[in-house]
């Protein structure tokens, strides 16, 4: 299979989820064995989107090219990935890439309907020599990773949640992303609002970009504070226990966006895994680990 890249370019505009940073970001059609490359175009600094780069995985991935980062880069990198883009130059002018709706939807609904630009050089797929697992003894958490001759992805998710139970979700080479997995929403228990703000996170979150989980009954004070958090005049949980604004695209959304956000920070091994990749409770920190792993077993 050829590489290939955009056809067009593509610009979006947000505030970052973590930081709160309206940022403007163009998609840009990028020459063949170019990879995927973010550009600060506001400090003039190009920082590769690859494992080595990876500085900070505390609730999303950040990659930095000296004192220079692009944070929260997985969904945009999993959008690329489940499109079939090997290439294309990343510009943007503040240090996060918007949040937009929380998924990867919004990429896949403007690139998707172009089509791609197929490129005069083979796609340069990673393979690895041998399997191999990383593991988290603290959290549980493992990432393995099978040599095959496709790509694909698997993950469990465990919160010890009553409302989320286990959830499993899967997605392999040439099904169907954009319906899938690219609709599927990042998500946050409400009981870690707090905490996530004192360490200077979830500035950009609001109800229009995230899934809220209420473990517990909700106590009219929760409720009240919920509301002030996501300054909203009036929420409700659901006897589901989500927060009332929501209505979830698959039963398994969460999970799915586990996998979601598992396919855009594996890339970050250098391109697409010719491997099955299976994961039991994924996060950023147990991904990464993986795809920096990933990166010095490549053939």
């Amino acid at each position: 299979m050829n590489q290939q890249t955009l056809k067009n370019r593509y610009t979006f505009e947000g505030r970052g989820l973590h930081t709160g940073k309206y940022a403007h970001l163009t998609l840009v059609p990028a020459p063949a064995d170019y990879g995927i490359r973010f550009v600060r175009t506001d400090r003039g600094v190009e920082v590769p989107a690859i494992a080595s780069k990876i500085t900070r995985t505390d609730r999303s991935t950040t990659i930095s090219e000296g004192d220079v980062s692009v944070i929260t880069i997985e969904h945009l990198m999993s959008a690329l990935t489940g499109l079939g883009v090997d290439n294309a130059r990343i510009e943007i002018d503040n240090e996060e890439v918007p949040i937009l709706d929380g998924s990867a939807e919004r990429y896949v609904r403007a690139i998707a309907p172009d089509g791609l630009l197929e490129q005069d050089a083979e796609r340069r797929y990673v393979e690895f020599t041998e399997e191999f697992e990383v593991h988290d003894e603290q959290t549980g958490s493992w990432v393995h990773v099978t040599p095959a001759e496709t790509m694909s992805f698997e993950v469990t998710v465990d919160f010890n949640s009553r409302v989320l139970g286990v959830q499993k979700a899967h997605w392999s080479e040439n099904a169907n992303y954009a319906g899938q997995v690219a609709p599927c929403r990042t998500f946050v228990f409400f009981h870690e609002l707090e905490f996530l703000a004192a360490r200077g996170l979830v500035k950009g979150g609001d109800v229009d970009n995230a899934i809220v989980i209420v473990e517990r009954p909700a106590s009219p004070e929760q409720i009240e504070n919920m509301c002030k958090f996501f300054g909203q005049p009036q929420l409700g949980v659901t006897p589901q226990g989500y927060l009332s604004n929501i209505k979830l695209h698959f039963p398994n959304e969460c999970g799915r966006h586990k996998l979601l956000d598992l396919i855009g920070d594996m890339r970050l091994a250098g391109g697409f895994p010719k491997a099955k990749i299976t994961a039991y409770k994924p996060g950023h920190t147990i991904n990464s680990l993986a795809s920096r792993m990933a990166l010095n077993k490549t053939k």
